[in-house]
């Protein structure tokens, strides 16, 4: 740890519970962090709800598995856009293999959208639907393990995605090559660092968790299993 110039983070899980404003107490926390080493946001989503949900907190974001990147300019006191990727996605055909492995697994029955699509080019698989509700939604698979029964079935007929066991009750995709560790990877290149100066701090890391491919790499990776965890678990970095 005498080594680490840059501590990269995940939100929802590991400073927040899912989607829920950064505590007052965290930000402390990270300001403390902020004078000994470079910090970054490393998301599933966009960087501007990262952003907002952590209440601005002034710290560079990436976002979408590394096709966005934002830079905060401390004379806007805001976000600067500095990449925003978008690939182009086949709907027809996510629509086909959704609906076949829907039919297969008896998740026909769902409200809203069969398949949220969104302009990055990433795809939700939302087992519920899109308009099913928040507490439905929260005591479907919590554990997980309902999905990850077939997690391997979907990455091969989604061979051309990242498939992530996503949220509490779908699977989200993300185009080859994005993922985690591509997008901190890509970072470090940029920054001109090495992946030993870098620990990563998230939760999301077991089977299919879009964490995995950073805690599954050579990067230092320090675990949060309960985000209440989280002022213990970085207190050496202090």
């Amino acid at each position: 740890m005498n080594n680490i110039k840059i501590i990269a983070f995940d939100l929802d899980g590991t400073l927040t519970q899912h989607k829920t404003p950064l505590s007052e107490e965290y930000r402390e926390i990270l300001f403390e962090l902020k004078e000994k080493y470079t910090l970054v946001m490393v998301g599933a989503g966009q960087t501007r709800r990262i952003f907002e949900q952590m209440n601005r907190f002034p710290i560079d974001i990436i976002g979408n598995y590394g096709m966005q990147y934002a830079r905060f300019n401390y004379d806007t006191e805001d976000l600067e856009t500095i990449y925003d990727i978008s690939e182009p996605c086949n709907r027809d055909a996510c629509e086909k293999k959704v609906t076949l492995l829907r039919n297969k697994y008896g998740f026909t029955d769902f409200s809203g959208d069969n398949v949220e699509y969104h302009p990055s080019g990433c795809v939700t698989f939302p087992l519920l639907g899109t308009k099913a509700k928040q507490e439905d939604k929260l005591v479907f698979d919590p554990d997980r393990k309902r999905r990850r029964a077939f997690y391997s079935e979907v990455t091969n007929l989604f061979s051309e995605y990242n498939v992530f066991v996503g949220g509490s009750s779908s699977f989200d995709m993300a185009p080859k090559p994005y993922n985690k560790y591509y997008a901190l990877d890509k970072y470090c290149s940029e920054k001109g660092v090495s992946h030993s100066e870098v620990v990563f701090v998230g939760d999301d890391y077991g089977l299919g968790g879009n964490d995995e491919s950073v805690y599954k790499s050579d990067f230092g990776f320090i675990t949060v299993d309960d985000y209440k965890e989280f002022k213990n678990k970085i207190k050496h970095l202090l």
